[in-house]
């Protein structure tokens, strides 16, 4: 996505290049014109004037329709014409193109901090002129309360196999006796009232976890429906069930959902086009209708822009071209999630923490762009905000402050000190206000703010704040405002929405339409791909059943019967990718469902209808390829009709899959339930046994087996053909005969029927896609979980957590003292260590994009000339604007690069770098926060220290440090909670950062490296992660932190800054000084930068005045003025002096690579991967229930099928059952053991990285963990299958049974980690899978037997795992068996049947015992290997 942002913005630049030429020329030209004649002037005015009546008056005469869409625009003539004035013209402003409307705006808003402003007032002004009102919405919300219900569990409350079994259970029966599980409700909120006006920004402050996001869901009416509301919302007076509120107001979520095949502006103009226009049209025309009635000429370029953004339905919008300039883009997903709802109408804006991960000036602008929306168009906007800046704060009105569900103010934001000093609590000098009334709330930090010094303090708990609040005057005067109704005759009549949908049905399947084809063309790659490995498999297979090598007869019309078989499978299966791709998209669409851009159906109807070309190419090439090599019936009409079949099988798979995607939308459920699908067509489609051979009471499921209408269809096309009818001795033609053994002697007209069914299959699936999407709740919404004896603490203490944050934080802890540092208590012994860096340059290989755009250096400089030193004891902050390089210079310094090319010299203690032992030293907490997901918060810290803290330290030592970090980082109350996944479920974003600090801290190291760790944090938060990483510095330790929006309380808590510019250059590196002294002194000390205000942020204003239009304004390069400055002299000299070892020091050495012996880091390793195992009901419960139910469905059809040995047939029917067992189960394990490696080895990678373990260690946890779980389902498979299907009882032939089927799971399941090893990600993998999987179906010598194998294949059988498996199954079972039996008109034994048609010889069991037990070995050893050496992870 990032590429496809880069290439939007270089583009734009080049626009903007252009037309800056043209500007230059045209004002020259101007100008040259001026200094002719002076007097000409005034005359040309009056010309241009008159003009400009006339072309109004000519808009003015056009009907209304017309008149709504014209409008006089400025059209430049084209650089090479000789008059290049720019004139008026009357347009449609519908058909502006792409450098038009971007060369429209850049000249409305040249600056956006004025320019916005300016155009905003314009609108305003014009409105007011004629007395048109905007529209607005007043928000009232009284009483309102929410609950969740959750399921209480004894013990830990977390998800284990155990736990979601019974709960299953449960759901479907009655109690089990002995469990004490029951329902809980919990209060999220609890009655909180208040109202949001118009024309009023209003911010929400609170903990994480206080119900923010539930009060903005609540009030946008996008609360899910599984948690209960009580109270009352209202939108000017009229009650949520009145209106569509979801039309009305927009929520901006605090996760970023996008899809990353869109470049920023076609999200943006898909969201645009989506949310329609509103009630523009509407305004638009009362105002246009007005201004004529008055005979008022409106500013040309604003009814241009008015006119352009009231026109609904266009695919590019004026509007998107606005958002872009205003900021909203730069390929920051948190700056698109807000520019993807304010792009449209509404009138009402929920905001849920949109500047996470902004530097503080785009914070700034950001909220300021929407301050002045607020103020000039009445807009009603409720914004909740972790870390607000003071100059970001001041820039609301109204402010609403939240804790535990409870609101504790409401009301003006200049009023809020004066509030809480009535309350007894005054807030500092230099004290952030936001920061202030966040830390004031909380029981650990409010004693310090207590002013009342005659009196003594007592913590003032969030119950008694809220009471507070109602007594006051503030709280009173809101409780009066709510008691008057609202006015409804002040109300606008298109305030409300009371549609569901801006555009018309068929708008809005043009809309969906035009992004799937564009994704689709994105996705091109997967297509081709697919088609070409198609292609091949259809090679492999037509040389395999080649026409030269069969006949005409009943032995070979077995062949021809197989290679019919593989067809419809490889036609069947080459769906799946369907699976990965809907499932990826699922999250999206549901978030743009509730946002109410459009139906289930419009989003369905074109997934499905534009596959239908994607189906006939892919069967066109299937069945040219095949048709005549493989030397079906010759005919013309039969080959069409051959193809026409395949084309319906696939049609209808792709519509199962996007089916069951859409049902079950988790990749490890999806995978498991389609695998169960096709476990299902397959056996029940009439090969692998025959119709007549299956119990009457499971014969209805050959007819609804879509497989089985391909198969009797194929089969008719091809045995009724005339070279089969040939009439044999028995009075029969060969083509009946054949048929009648496999029960499918049909008449012709069933071929029509079977493809009539088949693609009513097809429009069935896409019915219940269409349903699914319709009536499923998103994925990822499931029931809390919660402990008893949480929920008795919820329940029994006042002042803890009244919901499900109450997680985040405990009212029951005793207070204690800011400053009291219990990381000081106890140092575990490390060494001081310094960092020296001198002349470090960076280089990445120029991107494709910058080199097509001329840009000709073949490398592309990063980091330019980074000399500097960090030291033990001092904290360090590295900042710098968004792109300078702060993360960049992290990752060379610590040596986590795996890509460029890095010149310079970094030296440790004086020495030079050596990556191994400074691994072992050092530790780096990441941006992102890359966790196991199934893991809790505690075992995640005791796992990096048993790792990684010295062998020397004991078990006890190493546990006391442990929960001394965990309260020193305060997760101790949260120590039980699963980690989860990102944004879907467990440990919210803050929480997260804390673990990431806790995991590093935990190692002991002498040097932390720190990437943004107050991101996402909110001020208290951010409050105790930086106190405890100036805890651990004042112990001795070296530790830089990049950071992006501190407030001024974090910011001075750093020693010393380095301050990086775009382009990767120093431009102050040194001590920050008492309240940020030394800093700004030296900046005020450069010509032209502007004094810093009282009591405004250092680092704001820092990064404000260096900012590069800062820098052109000035004429002034930052880097160069460093260069010449004596404080680039004094670190010079400091890296000189630090650049030599100490007397007497040693460089750093360790005996051994790791802290931990091999052993005990498979052992510990082992560990997690058990507890991960264990707590992945998705995963493995799935997979077990899988197999039990595989084994109940084959034992079912094959009930007693084990000794009926009659004919070739009954043989042919117990070998299907072994090849079915084999490959699905097989492939069931390897498809869903993808998505977990995958996300177990992006966790592998940050922990190899930190010196934790050795790749092996963990990839031999990783094989081991697998064998329990893999000899369970093999146990559970076997117990079922074995008796039902009546196999000899010998104890000998159970053991092969089991032997078999247990090294055929163990084998697909490492091969799924290899295939996982050598991919850089789950799609991948899971498409080459699919390779694997078609060559081991064709080569099991189950289709087409060994002996029938040309002997140019031979080797690919042997060398295929399914083959010695079901030469185990088979040859163990039947191979000393002496029944005779009549194979194809002559009488055989059984045992001599099985070696001369499949070569199975019973004497070679050893050999295939051994080979069998080799395939897993070598797997597993490969992914040892490949994990090792292969690192997809890009830095």
């Amino acid at each position: 996505m990032a590429q496809m942002v880069g290439t939007n913005e270089i583009e734009s630049f080049r626009i903007e290049l252009a037309e800056i030429g043209r500007s230059i020329r045209s004002s020259f030209r101007r100008h040259t014109s001026s200094f002719r004649s002076s007097s000409g002037l005034s005359s040309a005015k009056d010309d241009v004037d008159a003009e400009y009546a006339l072309q109004w008056a000519e808009i003015e005469r056009l009907p209304t329709f017309e008149r709504l869409r014209s409008s006089l625009f400025d059209k430049v003539a084209d650089a090479g014409a000789t008059d290049n004035k720019s004139r008026k013209q009357v347009i449609d402003v519908t058909e502006l193109g792409d450098l038009e409307r971007h060369v429209f705006i850049e000249r409305l808003i040249k600056h956006i901090d004025n320019d916005n402003l300016r155009l905003l007032r314009k609108i305003r002004d014009r409105m007011d002129k004629v007395g048109v009102k905007f529209p607005t919405v007043e928000v009232r919300y009284e009483n309102l309360g929410v609950e969740a219900e959750c399921e209480v569990v004894h013990g830990k409350a977390l998800p284990t196999l155990w736990n979601v079994l019974q709960s299953i259970l449960l759901s479907g029966f009655a109690k089990l006796p002995g469990s004490k599980s029951r329902q809980a409700k919990i209060s999220i909120m609890d009655d909180v009232s208040g109202i949001i006006k118009p024309g009023r920004m209003t911010l929400l402050l609170g903990p994480p976890g206080c119900g923010k996001t539930s009060l903005l869901k609540a009030l946008s009416g996008n609360l899910d429906k599984s948690l209960k509301i009580a109270g009352e919302i209202s939108y000017n007076g009229c009650k949520l069930e009145e209106f569509v509120p979801q039309k009305t107001s927009a929520y901006t979520s605090q996760n970023d959902v996008h899809i990353p095949d869109m470049t920023v502006r076609e999200i943006l103009d898909f969201s645009a086009r989506c949310q329609g226009v509103g009630s523009r049209s509407e305004v638009m025309m009362e105002l246009s209708k007005r201004e004529k009635e008055a005979g008022i000429v409106p500013d040309p370029d604003i009814d241009t822009y008015m006119k352009a953004i009231s026109v609904k339905g266009l695919r590019r919008t004026l509007q998107t071209d606005y958002v872009l300039k205003k900021g909203i883009s730069g390929g920051q997903k948190k700056r698109l999630t807000t520019g993807e709802m304010i792009v449209g109408p509404t009138k009402a804006l929920f905001m849920d923490e949109i500047t996470n991960g902004l530097d503080s000036s785009t914070a700034f602008q950001v909220v300021s762009c929407l301050q002045q929306l607020v103020h000039m168009t009445d807009a009603t906007v409720l914004v909740s905000l972790l870390q607000p800046a003071p100059e970001t704060f001041d820039l609301f009105d109204d402010l609403i402050l939240m804790s535990e569900g409870k609101i504790l103010y409401h009301g003006p934001r200049d009023h809020v000190l004066e509030y809480f000093e009535v309350c007894g609590f005054r807030c500092p000098e230099r004290k952030g206000v936001a920061d202030f009334v966040q830390e004031v709330i909380s029981r650990k930090d409010q004693a310090q703010y207590w002013c009342r010094t005659e009196e003594p303090y007592t913590y003032v708990s969030v119950d008694m704040l809220s009471r507070k609040f109602k007594e006051s005057s503030y709280g009173k005067k809101l409780a009066e405002e709510l008691s008057e109704p609202y006015d409804k005759s002040q109300g606008h009549q298109n305030s409300l929405s009371l549609s569901a949908y801006s555009l018309s049905k068929w708008e809005l399947l043009r809309a969906c339409a035009s992004r799937e084809l564009l994704l689709m063309k994105r996705n091109s790659f997967i297509y081709i791909f697919k088609t070409t490995q198609l292609f091949i498999i259809a090679c492999i297979t037509m040389t395999v059943f080649l026409r030269t090598d069969m006949d005409i007869d009943v032995l070979h019309g077995n062949y021809y019967m197989g290679a019919l078989f593989y067809a419809l499978l490889i036609l069947l299966v080459d769906g799946i990718p369907e699976l990965s791709m809907t499932i990826q998209r699922l999250e999206v669409f549901y978030k743009q469902k509730a946002f109410r851009f459009y139906p289930a159906w419009a989003y369905a109807v074109p997934a499905s209808l534009l596959k239908i070309p994607l189906s006939f190419v892919e069967s066109l090439v299937w069945t040219c390829l095949t048709y005549y090599v493989i030397g079906y019936s010759p005919e013309a009409e039969r080959f069409f009709r051959h193809f026409v079949l395949l084309f319906a099988v696939h049609l209808s798979s792709l519509s199962l899959f996007r089916l069951l995607a859409s049902v079950f939308q988790t990749n490890n459920i999806s995978l498991t339930a389609a695998t169960f699908a096709i476990v299902f067509l397959l056996l029940f489609g009439g090969f692998i046994i025959e119709k007549s051979s299956m119990p009457v009471w499971v014969r209805w499921g050959f007819w609804v087996s879509p497989l089985s209408y391909g198969e009797i269809g194929l089969s008719l096309n091809e045995f009724l053909a005339p070279r089969w009818q040939k009439m044999l001795t028995t009075n029969t033609t060969i083509g009946r005969e054949i048929l009648e053994s496999r029960g499918l002697n049909f008449d012709g007209y069933l071929y029509w029927i079977s493809l009539g069914a088949l693609f009513g299959f097809g429009i069935l699936f896409n019915f219940g896609y269409i349903l699914a999407l319709s009536f499923l709740k998103s994925p990822g919404s499931s029931r809390v979980i919660i402990s008893h004896e949480k929920l008795s603490k919820i329940l029994g203490s006042e002042d803890s957590y009244n919901g499900a944050h109450a997680d985040e934080e405990s009212g029951n802890s005793p207070p204690h003292s800011n400053s009291e540092p219990k990381e000081g208590r106890m140092v575990l012994p490390f060494t001081p260590l310094t960092i020296v860096f001198q002349d470090v340059q960076y280089y990445v290989d120029t991107p494709l994009e910058m080199r097509e755009r001329g840009f000709t250096n073949k490398k592309l400089q990063l980091l330019s000339d980074i000399t500097g030193a960090l030291r033990p004891g001092v904290l360090t902050a590295l900042m710098g604007v968004s792109g300078a390089g702060k993360t960049t210079l992290l990752d060379v310094l610590s040596g986590r690069k795996t890509s460029g090319y890095i010149e310079g010299q970094i030296k440790i203690g004086g020495y030079l770098k050596v990556q191994e032992t400074f691994a072992r030293i050092s530790g780096y907490c990441e941006q992102t926060d890359i966790h196991s997901p199934q893991i809790t918060v505690e075992e995640s810290v005791i796992f990096s220290a048993w790792l990684r803290l010295s062998a020397e330290i004991d078990s006890k030592t190493k546990s006391e440090f442990v929960h001394e970090v965990l309260k020193t980082i305060e997760l101790d109350e949260i120590k039980d909670a699963l980690v989860g996944i990102p944004g879907v479920t467990g440990l919210s974003t803050e929480q997260r950062k804390r673990l990431t600090i806790a995991v590093e801290l935990v190692a002991n190291p002498s040097i932390i490296f720190m990437d943004e760790p107050t991101t996402g944090l909110d001020a208290r938060a951010a409050a105790i992660v930086m106190r405890a990483v100036k805890n651990v510095v004042d112990t001795g330790r070296t530790i830089v932190c990049t950071v992006h929006q501190p407030s001024i309380h974090i910011f001075e808590t750093f020693d010393e800054l380095i301050l990086l510019k775009t382009g990767g250059s120093i431009i102050y590196s040194g001590p920050l000084g008492q309240h940020s002294r030394r800093v700004i002194e030296y900046f005020e000390g450069i010509p032209g930068v502007p004094k810093i205000r009282d009591n405004y942020n250092p680092s704001t204003w820092m990064i404000e005045v260096t900012s590069p239009s800062a820098e052109t304004e000035l004429g002034v390069d930052f880097a160069q003025k460093y260069r010449e400055s004596t404080l680039y002299e004094n670190n010079k000299e400091l890296v000189r002096q630090l650049s030599s070892p100490i007397p007497g020091s040693k460089d750093l050495h360790f005996p051994t690579r790791f802290s931990r012996n091999g052993l005990g880091q498979v052992k510990s390793c082992l560990w997690k991967q058990h507890l991960a195992y264990w707590r992945n009901p998705s995963y493995n419960l799935t997979r077990v229930l899988f197999a039990t139910v595989s084994a109940l469905i084959c034992g079912a059809l094959y009930w007693n099928h084990g000794k009926k040995l009659n004919n070739q047939q009954n043989l042919f029917n117990i070998f299907g059952s072994m090849y079915a067992s084999v490959i699905f189960l097989g492939i069931n394990n390897c498809s869903t053991v993808l998505p977990y490696v995958a996300t177990e080895r992006t966790v592998m990678y940050r922990e190899r990285f930190a010196g934790m373990y050795s790749s092996w260690a963990y990839a031999l946890a990783q094989v081991l963990v697998e064998v329990p779980y893999l000899f369970s389902e093999t146990a559970i498979f076997v117990i079922i299958t074995y008796p039902m299907i009546g196999y000899y009882g010998s104890a000998y032939k159970v053991f092969w049974y089991f032997y078999s089927i247990f090294c055929s799971l163990l084998y697909f399941n490492y091969m799924g980690m290899v295939l996982v090893s050598v991919t850089p990600n789950f799609m991948v993998a899971a498409i080459l899978s699919s390779v694997f999987y078609t060559m081991f179906n064709l080569f099991s010598g189950f289709l087409i037997p060994q002996p029938q194998i040309s002997k140019w294949w031979l080797w690919l059988y042997y060398l295929v795992p399914t083959s010695w498996s079901l030469n185990g199954l088979l040859t163990s079972q039947y191979g000393d068996i002496n029944t005779q039996i009549v194979v194809f008109g002559e009488t055989r034994t059984v045992a001599a049947f099985i070696r001369d048609y499949f070569g199975f010889h019973h004497d070679q069991l050893a050999l295939v015992a051994t080979v069998l037990i080799a395939f897993p070995v070598v797997f597993a050893s490969l992914f040892a290997y490949f994990v090792g050496r292969l690192n997809f992870q890009r830095r």
